[in-house]
C-alpha cells in the first residue's frame, strides 16, 4: 500500500556535496521555490523518500556517489509519479552514459562543477517541459506509416537500408521514427548507429504485459531527436521463447508514440509471426541479382501476396556491380514477373568509412550516388502512403519522378540487350 499523499511540491533536489548543495538553494530561491526543498543526499536518498512522499514536479537528483546509474535511476523511476520531470547530476563526463540516461527518461544532465547559470536553464526548461499543454485531443493524432525491409538473402543489405531509411525519415523528413530490429541475437541496428543496445527488447519479450507508453519512452535508445531504436544482443545459448505478442504490443505503442515505424525483420521472423506485417504499409525487399535471391523474392513476394496484401512491397537490388552480378537485371525482373524499384550501386568505400565514423551509411555519404538512391527510395516509401493511411497504386516508382518518364528510361535499358542479342 502506498504511502504518498496526493500534495506535490514544485521542486526537490538530493545533492550529495555541500558545493552543489549551495548554489541549488540559491537558484532556488531565485525561482521562488523553497531552499528546504534542497535535501543532503544522493540518488539513493531520494528514492527512499519519494518512496514515502509525493513527488515532486521537477526532481533534481545527484549520481555522483552512485556505483549503477542507470540501475539506480530504474529505480528512481518505481517511486517517480508520472509527469515528474527528472535532472541527473554527476561528475563522469561520458557521451554514453549521457545518450543512456537520456534514453531512460530523464530530461537533462548536468555535470559538476555546478554553476548558478547551468542550474538555472536548467529548472526553467523543465518548468517549461512540466506547464506546457498536454493534448489528449484523439482528433490530433497525426497519420502513421509503418514499413518491414526484408531481405532475400543473409548478407544482401537490409540492415543497412533499415538504418538509413530510418535516419532518413528522422533527419530529412523530420518524423519521429521508431526502429525496431527484430533480430534478438544478432541484429546491428544500435552497432550500426554507435549505441549500446540496452535490454529494452529482450524485456519486451520476457514481460509483453509491461508494455505501456512509458515502457517504450525508457526502453528505447535515442540515435537523435527524431530517431529512437529498439535493439538487443540476447545471449546465443538464449533461445527466443515468445509467441509474437510482445511484438504485436510494441507496434501498438509506436503507433501511439511516432509518425513512422521501420522494423528490420529477418526472414525467420516473418515466417514464424506473420501476423507482425498486419498493419504495415510498404515492405522493401532487398535482393542481390543471383539465382538464390531471384529463387527467393519469387517466394517472398508469393507470401506478401498470401499473407500481407495490403503491404505495397517495393524491390530494392543492393550492391550492384556493373558486369559483375550473377544475373542480369532483365532476366531477374523477368524471373520475378515485376520491375526492380531501385538498384543501389555497391560502395565498399563508403561503407568502411560509415563503420569507422559509427554512423549509418547514407549519413557518412550523402553525396554518393548509393546515398541519392536511398534518398530517393526514403521518398517512395512516404509517397506510397496516401492521406488516409492506405498504400498507392505507384508505390515503387520515385514519388518526386514522373511515372511516364521512368517507364520509357527502363524500355530504353531493356531495348539495347534485346537489339544486340537479335544481332
Amino acid at each position: 500500500m502506498s504511502l504518498k499523499n496526493s500534495t506535490r511540491d514544485t521542486f526537490a533536489a538530493f545533492m550529495c556535496d555541500d558545493a552543489a548543495l549551495d548554489i541549488l538553494r540559491a537558484v532556488a530561491v531565485d525561482m521562488g521555490w523553497a531552499s528546504e526543498k534542497c535535501h543532503r543526499g544522493g540518488l539513493r536518498n531520494a528514492i527512499q523518500s519519494l518512496s514515502i512522499t509525493a513527488s515532486p514536479n521537477i526532481l533534481m537528483v545527484d549520481l555522483s556517489e552512485s556505483g549503477d546509474p542507470l540501475n539506480d535511476i530504474n529505480a528512481l523511476a518505481e517511486v517517480c509519479e508520472p509527469g515528474t520531470v527528472v535532472i541527473a547530476v554527476g561528475q563522469v563526463n561520458d557521451v554514453r552514459l549521457y545518450r543512456d540516461l537520456i534514453a531512460s527518461g530523464i530530461q537533462d544532465y548536468l555535470l559538476k562543477p555546478l554553476n548558478p547559470g547551468q542550474v538555472r536553464d536548467a529548472l526553467v526548461q523543465a518548468q517549461a517541459i512540466f506547464t506546457a499543454p498536454k493534448s489528449h485531443d484523439p482528433s490530433a493524432v497525426r497519420k502513421h506509416m509503418s514499413m518491414a525491409v526484408v531481405g532475400t538473402r543473409g548478407g544482401v543489405g537490409a540492415s543497412t537500408l533499415a538504418t538509413s531509411l530510418s535516419w532518413l525519415f528522422s533527419t530529412d523528413h523530420k518524423l519521429p521514427t521508431a526502429l525496431l530490429d527484430l533480430d534478438v541475437h544478432f541484429g546491428t541496428g544500435a552497432l550500426t548507429l554507435d549505441l549500446e543496445p540496452g535490454r529494452g527488447l529482450t524485456d519486451a519479450i520476457d514481460n509483453p504485459s509491461r508494455i505501456d507508453g512509458l515502457f517504450i519512452e525508457r526502453a528505447m535508445i535515442r540515435a537523435n531527436d527524431n530517431l529512437a531504436i529498439l535493439s538487443a544482443e540476447a545471449p546465443i545459448n538464449s533461445p527466443l521463447m515468445t509467441d509474437g505478442s510482445a511484438f504485436v504490443q510494441l507496434e501498438e505503442e509506436f503507433r501511439h508514440a511516432f509518425e513512422m515505424t521501420v522494423i528490420d525483420m529477418p526472414r525467420n521472423m516473418l515466417i514464424n509471426f506473420p501476423h507482425l506485417l498486419a498493419d504495415v504499409n510498404v515492405v522493401v525487399l532487398a535482393t542481390e541479382l543471383s539465382l538464390a535471391g531471384a529463387r527467393d523474392a519469387i517466394r517472398l513476394l508469393s507470401w506478401l501476396k498470401s499473407n500481407a496484401a495490403h503491404a505495397r512491397p517495393i524491390i530494392v537490388a543492393n550492391k550492384i556491380q556493373p558486369g559483375a552480378n550473377e544475373i542480369s537485371k532483365a532476366d531477374f525482373e523477368a524471373s520475378i514477373e515485376r520491375k526492380i524499384n531501385f538498384m543501389v550501386p555497391y560502395d565498399i568505400k563508403g561503407a568502411s568509412n560509415a563503420a569507422k565514423l559509427g554512423q549509418t551509411f547514407v549519413a557518412a555519404n550523402r553525396a554518393s550516388k548509393a546515398g541519392g538512391v536511398l534518398r530517393d527510395i526514403a521518398h517512395a516509401v512516404i509517397g506510397s502512403v496516401d492521406e488516409d493511411g492506405g498504400t498507392t497504386a505507384d508505390a515503387g516508382t520515385d514519388a518526386r519522378k514522373a511515372s511516364l518518364l521512368g517507364k520509357f528510361d527502363l524500355k530504353k535499358m531493356l531495348a539495347k540487350p534485346k537489339a544486340k542479342a537479335n544481332a
